[in-house]
């Protein structure tokens, strides 16, 4: 059985945003009243077919804020801190990534290093292989030892393929074993439209993504790697004695703008993932198939723009806060604390964080044991009494079997329930 109640409603509280102070207070009924911080994407899950999909300029409820034209392919912009898509355009059309793809190359040769099979001074012998990988390249040259770092770097900032195939081989052992871990990776993910043939993005007509692949995988990267994102922001690297620019303009133009990738091919027109943070809320675009290296920066930055000054971005509840603590049968505790193990934000159009409800579904009865982080229910939010986001309510502390009497005692009850 389901029980479902909601924290507003004739009689009860609801929370504000006083646009002036920038700060909201959130107050519950039956629950301990949160605060609120004003802010100054987990992008939803890509469908398993990537339909030939119309153009969408807005998402669900937040149309009421019609997004610019964007001289682009496809494009999505994910307000990553709330984790919800803000618009999207063609945003599960497969397309070629090209060097986007580095992004889950990078991501790859971060785990790594977190799990200790590879050091940042570690050298690593060029193949022949790497060396004569075309495009773009950071100049690296067989027999002469490199870093990992430096070719992290010369991935990162020159998006050099020859260092790409070289860090490549330096996880895997082959840039074909590497490919192969990249699409465990994206099914881990939920890149349901993404398939990878190599570590570059150098065109194949079996290598391709969709801009909404693309989103989840660099937000994963910024929350996943924390430590390793900040090679992204560098605007020049220089290895053996070739100094290169950053292709990233936003790096130069907004200085909130801290990464991430570019791209470009014939087939793939000029392709940016960008990503900026302004106070504590951090907003995602990914654009492909603008005409020019000046227009996927400017339409990039439109997006980012669009989405910081038409939305709020609020947080309604702390990580591990007590949402709520409802009665617990056959227990050693009376009640249990429901909440969520990271802190729950919500965006919506300026000047609506006042019609904003939240709503709770849960498991009743709830009977123990229970085990942390154990999934008994569904946080809703709701703008104008239509979704907004959902969030797990999950256990916050464990709850043990009562003795027998306890158990005993609990058993009668339930039955009259």
């Amino acid at each position: 059985m389901k029980l479902r109640f909601s924290s507003f409603g004739p009689g009860r509280h609801r929370f504000a945003l006083a646009a002036a102070a920038s700060a909201c207070i959130l107050a519950f009924s039956a629950v301990p009243a949160p605060v609120l911080a004003a802010a100054a994407p987990a992008a939803a899950p890509a469908p398993a077919a990537a339909p030939a999909a119309p153009a969408v300029s807005t998402v669900g409820l937040l149309s009421s804020v019609p997004a610019p034209a964007i001289a682009a392919k496809a494009w999505v912009t994910i307000d990553v801190t709330s984790d919800q898509i803000l618009a999207e355009e063609r945003a599960d059309e497969r397309i070629e990534p090209a060097s986007l793809t580095k992004v889950m190359s990078a991501y790859l040769v971060f785990d790594a290093l977190n799990e200790k099979r590879l050091t940042l001074g570690q050298t690593v012998n060029v193949s022949q292989k790497a060396w004569r990988t075309g495009g773009s390249r950071m100049f690296v040259e067989p027999r002469k030892p490199v870093t990992v770092e430096e070719l992290i770097r010369g991935m990162i900032v020159q998006s050099g393929n020859d260092a790409t195939v070289a860090l490549a081989e330096a996880v895997a052992g082959s840039e074909d074993a590497f490919a192969a871990l990249m699409n465990q990776e994206a099914a881990r993910l939920g890149m349901k439209n993404t398939h990878f043939t190599n570590s570059t993005g150098l065109p194949d007509p079996q290598h391709v993504t969709t801009v909404r692949d693309m989103a989840i995988l660099a937000k994963r990267l910024i929350q996943d790697h924390p430590d390793h994102y900040a090679y992204y922001k560098e605007r020049q690297f220089a290895y053996n004695k070739i100094t290169q620019p950053n292709r990233n303009r936003l790096l130069w133009i907004d200085p909130s703008v801290d990464g991430m990738k570019t791209g470009h091919t014939d087939a793939a027109g000029y392709c940016l993932i960008s990503s900026a943070k302004r106070g504590d809320r951090r907003m995602l675009t990914v654009l492909v198939g603008a005409a020019s290296e000046s227009a996927r920066a400017q339409e990039s930055l439109k997006l980012l723009n669009w989405g910081y000054q038409n939305f709020d971005t609020v947080k309604v509840y702390d990580a591990k806060q007590a949402i709520v603590e409802p009665p617990v049968w056959k227990g050693s505790a009376s009640k249990a604390k429901l909440g969520s193990q990271s802190e729950v934000w919500v965006t919506v159009p300026r000047g609506q964080a006042g019609n904003v409800k939240s709503t709770i579904e849960r498991t009743d009865p709830l009977v123990a044991p229970l085990q942390a982080d154990q999934q008994v229910g569904t946080l809703k939010l709701t703008l104008n009494d239509k979704p907004v986001r959902e969030v797990p309510l999950k256990v916050l502390e464990p709850v043990e079997l009562a003795g027998i009497f306890g158990r005993a005692f609990d058993a009668v009850r339930l039955w009259f329930k």
